[in-house]
């Protein structure tokens, strides 16, 4: 059985909106993106690394499949090779082609797509960015770790990693790191 893997950046009042840059989501006039850049450091880019460094499949939302469809196809950066071979299982109730290669649209309702992808043999599904889908996830207890870089940011506003009307639960903290700027990473299953 394969595990779901949330990976993702958030702010201290768990806002996951445009971390790289401001050009990447800038819904609802968030002015903030970039938010990240100033904090990150070279052993942040270590650990980001352990976890994409082994084999992975993606499960993306339609926002964030654009952005990085529009990104990593056409990147050199670190992590660029790695998410271009992932197969990419992207919800969507728009798009009907996609062109990134490897990449598939689930069918029907996602909770339930996502359910059968975590049946079959295969590495490891994470989710990055994808705020929207994870409130779906998240409701339908689908994520088994949450995998957060924690930045020393207040926001105020943007997209939640849990918005209003998340069901409760009680995560265990299974895994951290302290960063020299700050950042706190945390595993919590």
């Amino acid at each position: 059985m394969r595990k779901l893997v949330v990976n993702t950046f958030v702010s201290l009042d768990g806002v996951m909106q445009a971390p790289g840059g401001p050009e990447e989501d800038p819904t609802g006039g968030f002015q903030f993106g970039g938010w990240t850049v100033p904090h990150w450091n070279d052993e942040m880019a270590q650990v980001m690394g352990e976890f994409m460094g082994k084999p992975f499949d993606l499960v993306l939302g339609r926002k964030t499949y654009e952005i990085f469809a529009a990104h990593w196809p056409h990147s050199d950066d670190p992590g660029a090779a790695e998410l271009n071979r992932a197969t990419k299982y992207v919800a969507s109730r728009t798009l009907k082609d996609l062109e990134w290669e490897n990449s598939q649209l689930l069918e029907g309702d996602v909770g339930q797509a996502v359910a059968r992808l975590k049946q079959e043999d295969g590495p490891e599904l994470q989710v990055h960015g994808s705020s929207d889908l994870l409130q779906t996830l998240h409701q339908d207890g689908r994520v088994d770790r949450y995998q957060m870089f924690i930045f020393p940011v207040v926001l105020g506003k943007g997209k939640h990693l849990f918005a209003e009307g998340a069901p409760p639960a009680t995560l265990n903290l299974v895994d951290s790191k302290v960063f020299d700027t700050g950042v706190m990473w945390g595993a919590f299953e």
